[in-house]
């Protein structure tokens, strides 16, 4: 994972430019998903694709402004958040995204608590023999994702041949990374994604001339239907905006009880992507070689999440999170430069208003996002643990609490309390903890036999 260009290095700009589409390709999918799930959950269509493309995108530059360039970081919609946002879209625009506020507001108050009391604790808390197996839990986690995704036709499917395109994304993707030539090597996720979708065309053209549904593997409706019929507004079209539909609707559909009711559906959620921003800031300091706990400092990666989880629901609706797949991405390219992810956050804002794009975007099958996702998961998972690196397995204390993490994480342990459910990450994590501050309160430690 040696990096090529550095945190803050400037990027020359084709190259740039290039390494910034790698990014956006890498973060797109699951940032559109989110407001594409919970219209299909609440039956409306009140979150739209495009504008949490640009939310994402405002609020990373946000979060670049408070953290002074010094992490590179890319916030997306947060899959956390789909339940509460379910239950908020009967209380229309507004109260989607004061759900947000609140969960911002979290974020704030614990980076001011942060910054008065410092991140010591938070080190103390957090060892690597706790974040290590929760950062390699979080790409653990996401292989049912992928291998759902891999194995899936356009309409959901169980099918052999996406399979087959899912492995040719993987395979050239690889290539690039390990035999292409320099450049290549650094884009390796665009690669494997261009040949992935050129080899499901070409079969899907052939299942379209010899009538067998089987080989259909590429829906091209989302692309058709955004040219007719062809309008200016084919290729141009303002995003539906949550700000623009709190206009319409004005507070209507909220009352006073109602905000409370939000408060209560949104702030403990915000604790469970709390304890992911962490690990991922963590996970991502292990990658540059650079502690972003310390320096810029938690308080200002808090406040640049929280307050850009407020803007992003301003512009798209769903509040944002630090993205695995963009962490991925900077040490599978070895480009760690803000000035990448700066890019990339100017093109998602851009081309949120080019319906094409995320038209073609809809058009990518599952399967060669899955095919992808091998890489960008692995690497995820294959960062926490060379945190472990350090950390004496041989010693039961150590041991029991990477096995307590793993096992409950992977098996999916949940803590449901009422509308609070407590993700298996967010368990293992928690219990992970609790263990650790148990076991090595003890003066004596035996080593495993």
């Amino acid at each position: 994972m040696k990096l090529i260009y550095n945190v803050s290095d400037r990027v020359p700009l084709k190259r740039n430019l290039i390494f910034a589409m790698q990014q956006l390709l890498a973060i797109i999918a699951a940032t559109i998903l989110v407001p594409t799930l919970v219209n299909n959950s609440s039956g409306t269509q009140i979150l739209d694709q495009a504008s949490a493309l640009f939310g994402a995108g405002a609020a990373t530059l946000f979060y670049h402004l408070v953290t002074r360039r010094r992490s590179p970081v890319f916030l997306g919609s947060s899959f956390a958040f789909i339940a509460p946002l379910t239950s908020a879209v009967a209380f229309g625009y507004l109260g989607i995204f004061l759900g947000a506020v609140f969960a911002g507001l979290v974020y704030v108050i614990v980076a001011l608590a942060i910054k008065f009391s410092g991140t010591k604790w938070i080190n103390n808390l957090l060892p690597p023999v706790v974040i290590g197996p929760t950062v390699a839990l979080i790409g653990l986690s996401l292989c049912s994702s992928a291998v759902g995704n891999m194995s899936s036709d356009q309409n959901g499917n169980y099918n052999l041949i996406a399979i087959l395109c899912a492995i040719i994304t993987f395979a050239a993707c690889v290539y690039a990374s390990l035999k292409g030539a320099r450049t290549l090597s650094m884009i390796p996720f665009i690669v494997g994604i261009a040949v992935g979708y050129a080899a499901a065309s070409l079969i899907t053209l052939i299942g379209s001339l010899t009538g067998l549904e089987y080989l259909k593997i590429v829906d091209y409706s989302a692309l058709v239907k955004n040219f007719s019929p062809l309008t200016f507004s084919s290729f141009f079209d303002v995003p539906d905006f949550t700000f623009l539909g709190i206009l319409r609707e004005g507070t209507e559909r909220l009352t006073l009880a109602n905000v409370g009711q939000i408060a209560v559906i949104f702030a403990p959620v915000a604790f469970v992507t709390l304890a992911e921003h962490i690990a991922d800031h963590k996970n991502l300091s292990s990658i540059i070689e650079k502690d972003l706990i310390t320096d810029p400092g938690l308080d200002k990666t808090l406040i640049g999440d929280g307050v850009g989880t407020m803007i992003g629901s301003f512009f798209g609706g769903c509040p944002n999170t630090t993205y695995g797949e963009s962490i991925g991405c900077v040490a599978i390219s070895g480009n760690a430069s803000v000035s990448t992810i700066s890019v990339t956050c100017i093109f998602a804002m851009v081309l949120a208003f080019f319906s094409p794009f995320v038209a073609l975007v809809n058009t990518i099958p599952t399967c060669v996002v899955g095919g992808i996702c091998i890489a960008l998961y692995g690497f995820i998972a294959v960062s926490g643990l060379k945190m472990l690196k350090d950390v004496d397995l041989g010693r039961n204390s150590n041991l029991f609490v990477v096995a307590a993490i793993l096992v409950v994480g992977i098996g999916g342990l949940t803590l449901d309390f009422g509308k609070l459910t407590l993700s298996p990450i967010a368990t293992a994590l928690i219990l992970g903890v609790i263990v650790n501050l148990h076991v090595h309160r003890r003066k004596g430690d035996r080593k495993v036999i």
